[in-house]
């Protein structure tokens, strides 16, 4: 018997390594490990994304049942449920999909580790991503650092292997023609229920697979007008997996430049991850270790409730705290007003946005935040300061975004501004620069 290990890629359809299990395989049984080592790590027993994977695991589980065969739900450490697995079941090979994540690569080395023990083949392929960190690099064989070179070597890889227009690089995995390899089983295994691993169903609507292509042919105009449904909200699904990277891609490419580049940032952060392990507990561009945050924790309460006197800033962290998302125009503004206004840690903001975003992904979270920072990978220097002024002016003129979040706007039940603009401006620029001085 060979296994499908599913993790990050919650779908049957152009699915990697499920597609090479199919093939290579048979009497394939997929799997599926909710991993106590992150869920215990959750304080929010009702977090929208654990509903949203218990979901899309049911629903994968009655694919596979009217197919003949099934899914095994588990729930504990994955070492020990493999350790049981192995020792229960005659397994010829192990088939899975890359994580580039720190700890789900330890996680791995150890199953790997543990299969070869048992004389089982552990294999992984890349689904994920459409580059991974090691297929795009300079000329000399270093990473790209700088997104712009990064995405002409990623378009011209792209080009290089087309087939009939095609690129190589987004043809599907047709699963379909080889599902007579599934195990076939007379009765479906136990679901686990939410309650049974501390969770309950959380309320907070998930947004849909299927987005018009309306909206991918104008994203490159209206992208940055919160107050307009003009972005994807694609995140949580391209998180899970319950999307192909590769056929959204393929769409993009023929759609708008401007969403592929955004999908080209998700491979570059993934990379930048991947060479560079450090990014994930401090500045990618270490001197900025120097910098003395003020770390106010009154003030950081009052950006994660929405109550800072700035509406846009407002606005963003309520539609978060009540959403699960956030426009991403809105969420370079909000991630700058913290570390640069506030003088607050990027890590606390990376880390509450961590907890609330239903695409939260720890490359592009980490990405982002280091690079409204200034201190990751982005080439212009720390002085960029988002003014929320005058950013809600160009991007929300009619106050259609802040009337929608902060109804009390206008009114004496207003906070105040809990620093000045020009101010913290001068702040933000003496503390970095007196900073990186001493460096």
């Amino acid at each position: 018997m060979d296994i499908f290990w599913f993790r990050r890629d919650l779908r049957l359809h152009d699915n990697a390594g499920l597609y090479h299990a199919l093939k290579k395989g048979k009497d394939v049984q997929c799997i599926f490990i909710f991993d106590t080592n992150i869920l215990d790590k959750l304080e929010n027993k009702a977090d929208p994304r654990v509903t949203f994977i218990h979901q899309a695991i049911q629903e994968l589980k009655t694919e596979l049942n009217d197919l003949g065969s099934d899914l095994s739900v588990y729930y504990g450490d994955p070492l020990t449920i493999w350790k049981d697995i192995l020792a229960k079941n005659k397994i010829v090979s192990i088939y899975t999909n890359r994580d580039y994540e720190r700890y789900a690569n330890k996680r791995d080395e150890s199953i790997a580790g543990l299969a070869r023990s048992s004389n089982v083949y552990f294999n992984t392929f890349k689904d994920h991503v459409i580059f991974e960190g090691g297929e795009i690099l300079k000329d000399d064989g270093d990473p790209y650092v700088v997104f712009t070179p990064y995405k002409r070597k990623w378009l011209a890889k792209l080009d290089s292997k087309k087939k009939n227009k095609l690129s190589y690089y987004f043809q599907s995995y047709p699963t379909k023609k080889y599902v007579e390899n599934l195990n076939n089983v007379k009765e479906s295994t136990r679901m686990i229920p939410l309650g049974e691993m501390g969770f309950q169903e959380s309320n907070i609507p998930i947004p849909e697979k299927e987005v018009k292509q309306k909206l991918i042919k104008n994203y490159g105009d209206d992208r940055n007008y919160p107050s307009k449904e003009a972005t994807s909200k694609l995140g949580v699904h391209f998180r899970f997996g319950t999307i192909s990277i590769r056929e959204k891609a393929l769409k993009a490419s023929k759609l708008s430049d401007v969403f592929l580049s955004e999908l080209i940032w998700r491979d570059f952060y993934a990379q930048i991850l991947h060479h560079f392990p450090h990014v994930e507990k401090g500045p990618f561009r270490k001197k900025y270790e120097a910098l003395e945050w003020r770390n106010n924790e009154q003030e950081f309460e009052a950006w994660c409730k929405g109550q800072t006197g700035y509406p846009i800033v407002d606005a963003g962290m309520r539609e978060l705290n009540t959403t699960g998302f956030m426009h991403n125009r809105v969420r370079m503004v909000t991630a700058s007003f913290l570390t640069k206004h506030l003088l607050i840690d990027w890590r606390w903001g990376e880390a509450y946005f961590a907890e609330k975003l239903l695409d939260f992904d720890l490359a592009s979270n980490n990405g982002g935040w280091q690079w409204a920072a200034g201190c990751g990978t982005d080439a212009a220097p720390y002085f960029r300061i988002f003014n929320p002024e005058s950013q809600q002016k160009k991007f929300d003129k009619e106050h259609k975004y802040i009337k929608q979040w902060v109804p009390e706007w206008g009114t004496e039940q207003y906070a105040s501004p809990i620093v000045d603009h020009k101010e913290a401006r001068e702040r933000c620029l003496r503390v970095y620069k007196e900073a990186l001085q001493n460096v």
